[in-house]
């Protein structure tokens, strides 16, 4: 395969505004948007294909999982992570939000607490008013280099007596963070000290830079691994989220055992065209990943390199993982609400910080999962814009 023309599909434009995208149909047209984690790029041809040739057969009638799925799910794991995992292990959710919802309702009794790191993905916020439970929030906190690391004593005092789950999130979204070994024992150790249940968001986890290395955190030994809920999805690293397919790893038989029965007549039958999708990708989407993330660790330069010599007010710590940026507005002249300013002043729509927390308050986050060129647009509509109100 010639990687240098996969490379360069990346860079190609493709229209989504009249595909029914979120990303591309919340603001008017004049607006770009750069939100949504979801990437502007064509999926993997494998996956385009065996999409395609499934529809040209016409009958969609009810199905079986294809034999082999366990099987690559398996291999995935084995390959990426050396983790070794069984199909018993495994089962299917339509997605990773879906997935942590039902380990909340299935363990937790209303009125549990559930620990957490902001700033995080809004839909952890929502545990607590979908589900009954506590948000026992215990921010990240910045080194002197702006990177977002885990304070373990704050974490003890955040803890409570009705506290019975902490809910990870790794690679971490907004910050971009890749939790080390070192920092992933020390969260298996506190969870194990205190007998919480983990679970353990990690959609990210394909989407990694050297030298950073994801750790699924279950793997660390068995005690944790036990009492581990992991959580994965070929929807970000493969680009087909619209495609609801997720993987949840339960390596303890009780908790598996409760899990199924929890949500019997209630979980779903993975959809048909999901399912083909995924195996394709994890069969055959290797080398498209492997130019994908060239890609991204190129567009991720890109943005550093932007944002220190045309944009020094605004700090960006490097991403290790995912394709999105958190760039800390604090020292700006908008700096009570950047969402806004660069929404109405460059026509650039960012996720508001405020979503993430009240750690997010005073940051933007941005997608570079797109082509280069809609990168410099988006970054230079952003300076014009501060360069107007100097």
């Amino acid at each position: 395969m010639n990687r240098g023309v996969m490379t360069e599909n990346f860079d190609l434009f493709v229209d989504r505004t009249h595909s029914d995208a979120v990303k591309w149909s919340v603001y008017p047209k004049d607006i770009l948007p750069m939100w949504v984690a979801d990437m502007d790029f064509l999926s993997p041809p494998a996956v385009i294909k065996t999409l395609q040739n499934r529809v040209n057969h016409g009958v969609f009638g009810y199905t079986f999982n294809p034999p082999d799925l366990d099987e690559t799910i398996v291999t995935w794991v084995n390959d990426h992570y050396h983790m070794p995992i069984e199909s018993k292990e495994i089962l299917y959710v339509p997605g990773v939000v879906t997935g942590f919802n039902m380990v909340a309702r299935a363990f937790l009794k209303d009125g549990d607490g559930v620990i957490f790191q902001p700033p995080i993905y809004p839909p952890f916020f929502e545990l607590k008013k979908k589900g009954g439970f506590e948000n026992h929030c215990v921010d990240l906190v910045q080194n002197k280099e702006g990177r977002y690391e885990i304070d373990l004593a704050a974490l003890e005092k955040g803890l409570r007596p009705n506290t019975r789950m902490f809910l990870l999130c790794n690679p971490h979204n907004p910050t971009g963070r890749v939790f080390s070994q070192m920092e992933m024992e020390q969260i298996a150790d506190f969870c194990s000290y205190h007998d919480l249940l983990l679970c353990s968001d990690e959609i990210h986890c394909d989407l990694v830079y050297p030298p950073a290395r994801h750790i699924p955190i279950m793997s660390l030994n068995e005690d944790i691994a036990q009492r581990t809920v992991m959580l994965f999805a070929p929807s970000k690293t493969f680009n087909i989220a619209g495609l609801g397919f997720s993987v949840m790893i339960i390596k303890n038989e009780k908790m598996m055992e409760r899990m199924k029965k929890k949500f019997a007549g209630i979980l779903p039958h993975p959809d048909l065209l999901a399912v083909l999708a995924a195996r394709a990708a994890y069969q055959e989407g290797s080398e498209w990943l492997a130019d994908l993330l060239s890609y991204l660790k190129t567009n991720r330069d890109y943005l550093l390199d932007y944002i220190h010599t045309e944009l020094p007010d605004i700090k960006l710590n490097a991403p290790e993982g995912t394709y999105l940026a958190w760039l800390d507005c604090r020292e700006t002249d908008f700096a009570k609400d950047p969402y806004t300013f660069f929404l109405e002043k460059a026509k650039v729509a960012l996720n508001d910080g405020n979503a993430f927390g009240e750690a997010g308050k005073g940051f933007v986050r941005l997608n570079f999962g797109c082509p280069r060129d809609v990168l410099r647009k988006g970054l230079e509509r952003m300076r014009n814009a501060m360069l107007a109100v100097q």
